[in-house]
């Protein structure tokens, strides 16, 4: 009997056609499951693959919104049995911020898949979607998996990549156990199988040139470039094929779990430099990435509403009069077609919620920067950050005071181990705006 192997979809999810030829050509039968298919039917299937795209137009950040999905819960509850997933580019992403890679305790958040982030001798290249080949290889001394039989130690695969978040970002310890365990089962590398920790072998800047990770059982693999696209990668496939027809085995679904210990989100209250300027901005038209966050946050049973502000700051020493003029009209901290600076007061204090998310390694800031020094020849800001000012809105006082204490560390705001959060809800608007 031919295995079934469900292919997982979400709103935005693009790369069905190829994954269903890559199990195909290992004989293996993929079955369509949008994310609305009633989840009790996974059950009928052996495997999982969790497709790439950009679920939910990656609003919020890659993976989130989707990873929130029920039917994660029952893909949870298979992997619990034994039956292996694979999340590849935005599956990956899905799976790392549910939790179920690396695995840790309560599912804790121990990864975040950050944005690109390219360099070369120390020097910073670039930041942003990047697509092109990359080769991949599989260490010897790596946990035996079903996606990597025979690959252990042998030649490098060379397969494309293409995404904009995907450098690995481990909590504090986190390494040194997924070295010691061999849970970093797919390594960026040269066509030597060198590893360099540089572009273009490294090409996002992943820590350790992670381009795979399992989880403790090996049996659920977020996994970020493309195999799946070319015929080079039909090793691992063919090994997902044998894996699941009995020819080979992999340690049993049980194995010690992780020892790290990640804390839970703390979101302490915010302070803000009185030394810096900040440009608020929002759009002129329908947020909907915000939309969005605010219809995940209902379907998990909360009441806000939400909105969002990009929050450039930057040094006010240096800093012409007509400083905001000038940066408005060169269009690159804002699209003026489609933003505005935007300096509202957010709401009443007793009903109103400000949350303010910020990457531990801003590129964004440095990036725009640079083009403001190189394209448009400014002197000014001398230095320059973005961060995303979440603004909730609760029905009533009561509403907020029961449900703002779990908001603020929800992972739909951030993920602690990319992204640092702080609550602002007790400054002035005239502080922050």
């Amino acid at each position: 009997m031919t295995a079934r192997v469900a292919l997982l979809q979400f709103p935005g999810s693009n790369c069905e056609t190829e994954s269903a030829a890559a199990l195909r050509r290992a004989g293996l039968e993929p079955v369509d499951f949008p994310w609305n298919r009633d989840p009790s039917e996974l059950r009928d299937c052996q495997a999982f693959f969790l497709v790439g795209g950009f679920s939910y137009e990656d609003r919020g950040r890659a993976g989130i919104l989707a990873s929130l999905d029920p039917i994660v819960e029952a893909l949870a509850a298979e992997a619990a049995r034994g039956k292996p997933v694979l999340g590849i580019c935005n599956g990956a992403q899905v799976l790392v911020e549910s939790g179920l890679v690396p695995g840790l305790a309560g599912r804790r958040p121990g990864i975040g898949l950050a944005p690109n982030r390219r360099s070369a001798g120390g020097r910073f290249l670039g930041a942003g979607f990047y697509n092109g080949w990359c080769h991949l290889r599989v260490p010897a001394d790596s946990l035996a998996t079903p996606f990597t039989g025979g690959l252990a130690g042998g030649p490098p695969l060379r397969v494309p990549y293409a995404h904009a978040e995907g450098r690995f970002l481990l909590a504090p310890g986190l390494r040194e156990e997924i070295e010691e365990r061999g849970l970093g089962v797919f390594r960026y590398c040269d066509a030597a199988g060198h590893l360099a920790p540089d572009a273009p072998t490294n090409p996002n800047g992943s820590t350790a040139n992670l381009a795979g990770l399992t989880d403790p059982t090996g049996r659920i693999l977020a996994l970020m470039p493309h195999p799946e696209r070319v015929p080079a990668g039909d090793p691992l496939f063919a090994s997902l094929a044998r894996f699941l027809a009995g020819e080979s085995s992999n340690p049993p679904p049980a194995p010690p779990p992780l020892r790290t210990e990640v804390p839970a989100a703390t979101v302490p209250a915010g302070t803000l430099a009185p030394d810096l300027a900040r440009l608020p901005i929002s759009t002129i038209i329908t947020d909907n990435a915000a939309v969005s966050v605010e219809n995940t946050l209902r379907h998990l049973g909360f009441s806000a509403s939400v909105e969002r502000r990009l929050l450039w700051e930057m040094p006010r020493e240096g800093l012409p009069e007509d400083a905001v003029e000038q940066l408005t009209r060169t269009g690159e901290l804002f699209n003026p077609n489609k933003e505005r600076i935007d300096r509202r007061p957010p709401g009443p204090e007793e009903t109103t919620a400000l949350l303010r998310v910020r990457p531990r390694e801003d590129l964004r800031g440095p990036a725009t920067l640079s083009v403001l020094r190189e394209s448009f020849r400014f002197s000014f800001p001398r230095e320059l950050r973005g961060s995303l000012l979440w603004i909730l809105h609760f029905p009533s006082a009561e509403a907020r005071a029961a449900e703002w204490p779990r908001l603020r560390s929800h992972p739909v705001f951030h993920n602690p181990v990319a992204e640092e959060a702080e609550d602002l809800s007790s400054l002035t608007s005239h502080e922050i705006l």
